[in-house]
Parts: C-alpha cells; structure tokens; sequence
C-alpha cells in the first residue's frame, strides 16, 4: 500500500537518492542535496503554518511505500510563481505584416520573452519510481495536489500551470535550446537547466535581448515548439482531462509547453468532497476513490469509502494509513472524471 504525504526532514536521504534517478528536463528535481534540504525544510513549515494566503513556498509530497518504508514518488506544489526570482516564459505573437504596394498580408509568429514576479500557482516536480508506475498510482501522485489545493484554496493563485517537458534526447540534447539559447548561453541545455534552479539571473544577462522570429528556426524546431517528451504525454493527457489547456507559453529552454486551468475549474477540485469519518469498518465495498486527511500536514491514499448524510465510512487500514479516528476531516475525490450522460446524443 502507498501513501503520499507531506515530506518531512528525514526523509532527506531517502529523497536524494529517489531525485537523482529523474532525468534531463525535470528543472524543478536538477537541485544539490543542500538545496534539496532547504526546500524540505520550507516545505515542512509550509504545510503546518496557519495562515491561509499565498506566500511563494513549496509544497513537497512524496509517496511511500508503507510496507518497505521506502520513498518511491515525489510531487510539488509552489504557491506562487516569481516574486523574488521572477517567472519566465516564451509568449508566442503572431504579427500581421502587410505591404499595399505588392499586395502582400502575411502572420508572423514572434517569441516574446514574458517576465513574471506576482505570478500563478505552479505544480511540478512530478516523479514516480518506473517499477511502481500503474495501478493508478501516478494518478494518485499528480491529482493529490488537487486536493490540497481544494482543502486551502486561500493559499494558492487563483490560477494554477505546469510547465511541460518538452522535447530533448535521453542525453539532455533540445533542438530548441541548441537553436537559439546556446548560443548566448554558451552552455549545454542539462547545466543551464541546473543553473536555473540556483538562481535565475543569468537569464536576465544573457537572454536575447530583443524577439525571436520563429521562420528563421528551421522547420525540425519550429514542430518541437510547444510539443512535450514522449514520457510526458500521459501527464499532459491526464491534466486536459482535468481541464488544463496548453497556453501560447512555452518553455525558455526546451520549448516544453505551459497548461493553465482556474483553480476551482479542475476536475478534481470539483469532484472534492468533504465530511467527517462517522464509522470505521473491516472492510468497504465500494469502487476505488482517492481519500485525503491533513493529519501530520496531509497523507492521501487509493481507498474505498462511502459517503453518507450522516459521515464518510473507511476501512481500518484506511484510518490507519491516514492516521484518522471518528469524527476527524477527510476529503474524497473520484480518481477519474464521470462521464456527462445528459447531453443529447
């Protein structure tokens, strides 16, 4: 059975070791342990202060194994983009160009370098060991973060992003980096992606300065431009059907593209129900849904429950993986979407 809850300091270890199986394009994960440390113990405060406003901390999950105590899945949230460090993006313009004298209109696409510092809430850092990948656990990972966000709204933007993996090699190769940024960069895509997470004021120096017509770039990287990784198609599929859109955002380094939903428009922060635990049983039958308490900040599990006027009815091994007891809060969500059978066929 897998839990995710909220990080805590000792898992540092475990954590590290669980971060440096990710690969290139995960920006949010290519941090030094001493960063790593830091983000643990932002998060750590993060999920037990009391005020409810967005303040620009990091949400760190991760999901254990409860029977090999094992870190084997990490997830984040970051309550608001920019602030100190600001939020870049591409903004993709089309310009009308239009010459009387020859009878010539014509759109050209321009990349137009956005600067956020009060921006929207981010979710990210979404990693799942391979061999534990099925079972709706990846599932799981992602859309608990939704739940938190329904259970605090107040701390986060009302508008919420992910930026997208884009297109790169095994070996950390973007065709769009390697046409545009290296050269004013003067790095590889993997260093300045570390970099970045460091501290973004090499950006500021060293970005182009002025826009970036897209009909210089050849055609290979203008299909690239707003495409994802192949191993991030599911995730991208699974946040459209939460009602994420793909924004004309992209990525500064890889071209990834950025989706964008309103926060109380997501599926899951829809389909949120809320109680209090009314009876604890041996057993519940009923189909799988993802529970969620804030026990110890937050733990969420994939677990059978009934919803009654009266309360929520869980199982034992539910109220002890979440560490619940009658009459204490819980949340529940389908993990997936119901089909609209209203509509007229």
């Amino acid at each position: 059975m897998e839990i995710v809850r909220a990080v805590r300091m000792e898992d540092l270890d475990q954590l590290w070791d669980l971060i440096e199986q990710s690969t290139y394009g995960l920006t949010t994960l290519q941090i030094t342990k001493e960063q790593l440390s830091e983000r643990i113990e932002l998060s750590s405060f993060a999920f037990t202060r009391k005020v409810e406003k967005a303040t620009g901390d990091p949400y760190v999950m991760v999901m254990e194994d409860l029977l090999s105590r094992t870190l084997v899945g990490l997830s984040c949230i970051f309550s608001k983009t920019g602030g100190y460090e600001p939020f870049y993006s591409y903004r993709r313009v089309m310009e009308l160009q239009s010459c009387e004298h020859l009878d010539i209109q014509q759109e050209i696409e321009v990349l137009v370098l956005d600067k956020l510092h009060d921006g929207p809430t981010e979710i990210g850092s979404l990693f799942l060991r391979p061999d534990y990948r099925g079972k709706g656990r990846g599932r799981l990972l992602s859309l608990a973060r939704f739940l938190f966000l329904a259970m605090h709204p107040r701390r986060f933007s009302d508008r919420v992003i992910a930026e997208m993996r884009g297109v790169s090699t095994d070996q950390g190769q973007s065709p769009f980096w390697d046409a545009i940024l290296q050269h004013f960069f003067k790095m590889q895509f993997p260093q300045a992606d570390r970099l970045s997470t460091i501290n973004k004021r090499f950006i500021e120096d060293l970005m182009p300065r002025h826009p970036i017509y897209t009909c210089l770039l050849s055609d290979e990287v203008r299909a690239a431009m707003g495409q994802v990784h192949s191993n991030t198609l599911p995730a991208l599929a699974m946040l459209e059907a939460e009602g994420f859109c793909i924004t004309n955002h992209i990525d500064i380094f890889d071209g990834g593209p950025m989706v964008s939903c309103q926060l109380d428009k997501i599926g899951t922060v829809k389909r949120c129900k809320f109680g209090r635990v009314s009876q604890i049983v041996s057993d519940v039958d009923q189909s799988r849904m993802i529970l969620a308490s804030k026990q110890g900040g937050f733990r969420a599990m994939l677990s059978s429950a009934r919803l009654l006027e009266e309360g929520i009815v869980i199982s034992e091994q539910s109220a002890d993986a979440l560490q619940v007891n009658l009459n204490d809060e819980l949340v529940l969500a389908d993990l997936y979407p119901k089909l609209d059978t209203t509509e007229a066929a």
